[in-house]
């Protein structure tokens, strides 16, 4: 048979190396995919209004931190109830090194997330000797100690009257617009993904997952379970801390009342609803928390116009939504967004042989 006939003859994707069963495409279309998206991305703001671009920019850096929290909880295994004092952190780090000292913004961001990454490996500590419930309780510990800490340490964060954060600048130019912070946070967000992407490529990575899948057997291959377990509450530490610091400087100001348990909850229903272990679910879990009290408003507003009581209780319609769609996810769709997502490939894939 032919050269040209045996290419012919193939009817899928079929990869003959360990590289290319690792890259971080699945498939050539799937990078293509990507590729028109992040460059679509990049025309968003000239046919995006003001309401969608300040969505889209709370997607990008909610989305940076809670793929920091699926990679200590999707893809090691541990538990962490205290992100949002990491993210929090992060925010209050960035201003104050800029404020302090004068570094600028741009360098900010990452000594930010170093910061917050050495606060991690300190919190992560206890979760080498404990796990489960207990690591639960700790974290949660640390979030609280944290919070008193934001305002207690007025030369760190401004106490309760909370801290100024300067614009991103570069060259001389601030970004100080929704239309050109767009472009900061999107800039990071494919940054951070691929980090995390190639993360788990690597031995550490691979490393991280057998923790999760079974810790008796990895450290029987030699895994030492007490470095990985610290150096991943870094790494999420690290993201948190970046996360954090996009939205201090989103805003103009860090006050320390909004990263509290609530935010930590969020960030689990995040990686949850969009699937634990899955980096783009942690992407698709943001979009969904994000813009579900946002389809909840429009549709009090719509039924207000039949029921006017309903208006009244929006603020907690808004949040009793967040904690159904947990616990619809929990009980239907376990495995998130990302299975489905894979589910309805497999499906258009394989169609009509649907086995």
């Amino acid at each position: 048979m032919s050269s040209s006939a045996h290419a012919r003859m193939n009817c899928g994707e079929f990869r003959t190396t360990y590289e290319q069963d690792t890259t971080i495409f699945p498939t050539p279309l799937s990078r293509r995919m990507v590729i028109a998206a992040v460059v679509f991305l990049c025309f968003a703001p000239f046919v995006l209004n003001a309401y969608f671009l300040n969505l889209g920019i709370q997607i990008g850096y909610y989305a940076v931190a809670a793929l920091g929290l699926n990679i200590v909880v999707g893809f090691t295994g541990q538990i962490s109830l205290g992100h949002a004092a990491f993210f929090g952190f992060g925010a209050f780090a960035s201003a104050w090194l800029n404020n302090s000292t004068g570094i600028p913004v741009f360098f900010c961001i990452p000594l930010a997330g170093m910061m917050t990454m050495a606060l991690g490996l300190l919190v992560g500590i206890p979760a080498g000797r404990i796990k489960g419930l207990y690591l639960a309780i700790a974290t949660l510990a640390s979030q609280f100690i944290l919070e008193d800490f934001f305002a207690r340490a007025e030369w760190f964060t401004g106490g309760v009257a909370g801290a100024m954060a300067n614009p991103f600048s570069m060259f001389g130019y601030e970004f100080n617009t929704d239309q050109s912070y767009w472009y900061v946070v999107l800039v990071y967000l494919v940054v951070m993904f691929l980090m995390a992407t190639n993360l788990l490529r690597t031995r550490d990575g691979r490393a991280f997952v057998a923790v999760r899948d079974h810790y008796l057997s990895a450290e029987i291959m030699g895994i030492n379970l007490t470095k990985y377990r610290i150096l991943s509450f870094g790494i999420s530490s690290f993201y948190a801390g970046v996360g954090g610091a996009l939205f201090g400087h989103y805003l103009g100001f860090v006050s320390a009342e909004g990263f509290n348990i609530l935010l930590s909850i969020q960030f689990l229903g995040m990686i949850i609803i969009g699937g634990l272990g899955s980096v783009m679910g942690s992407l698709m879990g943001t979009v969904f928390m994000v813009l579900l009290p946002e389809v909840m408003e429009a549709g009090v507003s719509l039924a207000g116009g039949f029921f006017p009581g309903v208006t009244q209780a929006l603020a907690y319609i808004k949040e009793m939504s967040i904690g159904l769609a947990i616990i619809l996810f929990l009980i239907f769709e376990p495995d998130g967004l990302a299975h489905r997502w894979r589910m309805i490939k497999a499906y258009w894939k394989l169609y009509p042989f649907s086995y």
